[in-house]
This record gives C-alpha cells, structure tokens and sequence, in this order.
C-alpha cells in the first residue's frame, strides 16, 4: 500500500486541488513539505467566481480539463451532501481522485511511520471493537487516510439509522446530553427514536446556532439550553466563530464561557451523551469523568477530527471504565466524517 503523498510526488500528471479554504490550504501545506507543485485550483460551478486563492485563478472543473485533460484531483473539502458527493463521483469516473486526510484540528497527517509509532494504541482500540462492522471501519479508514482513496470509505458506510436501532437503543427515559447541538438537529433526531425522555441538555457555543436552537426547541418541557463551550472545567476559551459547523478552538477569535459535563449535571444522571464539539472530545471526556464513573451513561463521540482520535478517545474512556463495549460506524461523507465511536 502507497502512502499518497509518495505517489503524488512520483506521478507525470498534472495535480488539481478540487476546492478552496482551511482545507486547501492545509493539504497545500504537505504538499509544499514534499515540493510537490500543482497546476491549479478548480470549484464547483456554483463557487466560480475566478478569485485567487494561493496564487491560483479559481475556475471550472471544465475549464481545468481544457488545460489538463488527464489530471489527479485532490478533494479538499468535506462533505456529506448527496449532490455534491455525486459530482466527485463524476469526476472520479473520468480523472484519478483521492481525497487527502488532513486533520480538522491539529497538525501532522497519518502516515506509515505514525501507524508504527501508535501501534500498540491502535491495536489495543481494534481488539476492543464490538462487531465485525466495526472492525471493518477501523480498518477502512486506516486505509483511506493512508492513501486518501475514497472506495475505502464507501466499503464501510452505513445509514444513521443503524446505529440508533442496533447500538444506542434509546429508551422512552433517557438523560440526553448533546454536546455540539448546533441548531438542534440532534436533539430531533433523538426525538425521532424515543416517544419521551427524562430530561435533555443541549450545548452550543456560538450564538447564532444557539439561537436558531433555541426557536426551534427552546420552548419544550424538561430541556434546559447552555450557551457554553464544553471543556474539563469552568472557564473560557477562544473560538473560531466564522461560521458554519466548523466552530474550532483556536489562538484568535471569540472568548466563549466553558463548563464540563460534570458541572452542568451537578450530580444528576446522564444515561446517553453525544459529543461532536470540533476537537474538543478530549477535554470534554475529562469533565464528564465523575458522570461516566457513576452512571456509565451511552455515549456517541466523534472520532474525526484530531489525528490521535482513533486510539487516544477510546483509551481514555476505558481509563475510567473499563466494562464499555464499543462499536464504531461511518456515515457516508467525503473524508472520513461523520465517523463515531459509540460505547454502551
């Protein structure tokens, strides 16, 4: 198996980046690390507007072709919106395309000589997985960052549904702690599934989400809304707010009043917990230690944003329990997002 970024700098073809913002420039970045160069930058249709972006004249994948018939296309954005996902397998039908995996939050990049260095994590999370499909995504992914080669991903896709009815299995009592709520579409997801629940705290840190969270479910009974990051303890914490879901920590940006889960819970049970905060799982982990210790709540936590996620989530829950079974299921999504780790 090649590592991409090895077979990028061996190849005669004309390199695209498909795409334009943190993620190319990101994968911009490794590039130039190899002295690997590109030809240029091409959008979907809808985004041409012929700006520069690191140089580069932004254009059409059809005015890209003009100039490089035969070309490798570099995905450098992410998506799980089913047009769009179609179009890249448009243009993968007709170009070779890999998508790079770069990390949403941090630095590095998995390569061969990381997955000796985590090994023994690595292998220590796989021999803790639940079921076979699990395995298979563990291993999917690991592939697919290596590589960037998308047919990885979709060898292991499942629908959202599955892990509902086959994994979480919430009951009409639950405690739901959403962690990341966004505008509130977790929380009617989880509605979808229960025909009651105990009580439901949703968190959301950036106010124009919190907003729109708060018209859509502010006014229902035993739901209590906190606008507030999600950290290990009580405090503050700068914020990317530039919009959309990508709403990171960061060195500049917006200061954000942070509480843990234990705090808001003020020892009061938790029985399912989802975490999907842009790096934060880590350190939210950490404040909920006392919650996961008591009353090992069900929990959904994202694994795709730091490039330690694989191996560093699992073993730190299991450094407080160790009686969880886990499971692991990626959405379909261009790169390996909307890929969850669930314990139970």
């Amino acid at each position: 198996m090649v590592e991409l970024w090895h077979y990028l700098l061996k190849t005669k073809k004309p390199i695209w980046l498909y795409g334009m913002g943190d993620g190319a420039d990101k994968i911009i970045n490794v590039l130039e690390k190899y002295d690997i160069k590109i030809t240029g930058v091409f959008a979907s249709d809808q985004f041409v507007r012929y700006q520069n972006f690191r140089g580069f004249t932004v254009i059409s994948y059809a005015e890209a072709k003009k100039i490089s018939p035969e070309m490798i296309v570099l995905v450098c954005f992410g998506t799980s919106r089913s047009e769009v996902l179609e179009n890249i397998d448009r243009i993968a039908a007709e170009q070779e395309l890999f998508a790079p995996d770069v990390p949403v939050i941090g630095g590095g990049y998995y390569n061969l000589n990381y997955a000796a260095e985590h090994k023994n994590e690595l292998n220590a999370v796989y021999a803790r997985l639940a079921d076979e499909q699990s395995k298979k995504v563990f291993e999917s992914c690991l592939n697919y960052r290596l590589t960037g080669d998308i047919n990885y991903l979709k060898r292991c896709e499942t629908e959202p549904e599955e892990a509902w009815d086959s994994i979480i299995k919430p009951t009409d009592d639950e405690s739901f702690i959403d962690l990341g709520a966004f505008c509130g579409d977790t929380v009617e997801e989880f509605l979808s599934h229960v025909n009651g629940y105990g009580h439901i705290y949703a968190v959301e840190p950036t106010k124009k989400s919190f907003n729109r969270m708060a018209a859509k479910i502010g006014g229902m009974e035993k739901v209590s809304l906190y606008n507030t990051a999600i950290s290990d303890k009580s405090g503050e914490l700068t914020f990317n707010t530039h919009g959309g879901r990508n709403h990171a920590e960061a060195e500049t940006g917006e200061k954000i009043k942070s509480l843990s889960v234990d705090e808001i819970l003020d020892g009061k049970a938790a029985t399912f917990i989802k975490m999907d905060i842009e790096g934060g799982e880590g350190a939210a982990i950490d404040g909920a230690r006392e919650t996961i210790l008591r009353f090992k709540p069900k929990m959904q936590i994202a694994a795709y944003h730091r490039l330690e996620d694989y191996f560093a989530l699992p073993l730190k829950i299991f450094e407080i329990r160790d009686d969880y079974r886990i499971y692991m299921r990626h959405f379909r999504s261009v790169p390996a997002w909307d890929t969850n780790f669930y314990f139970v």
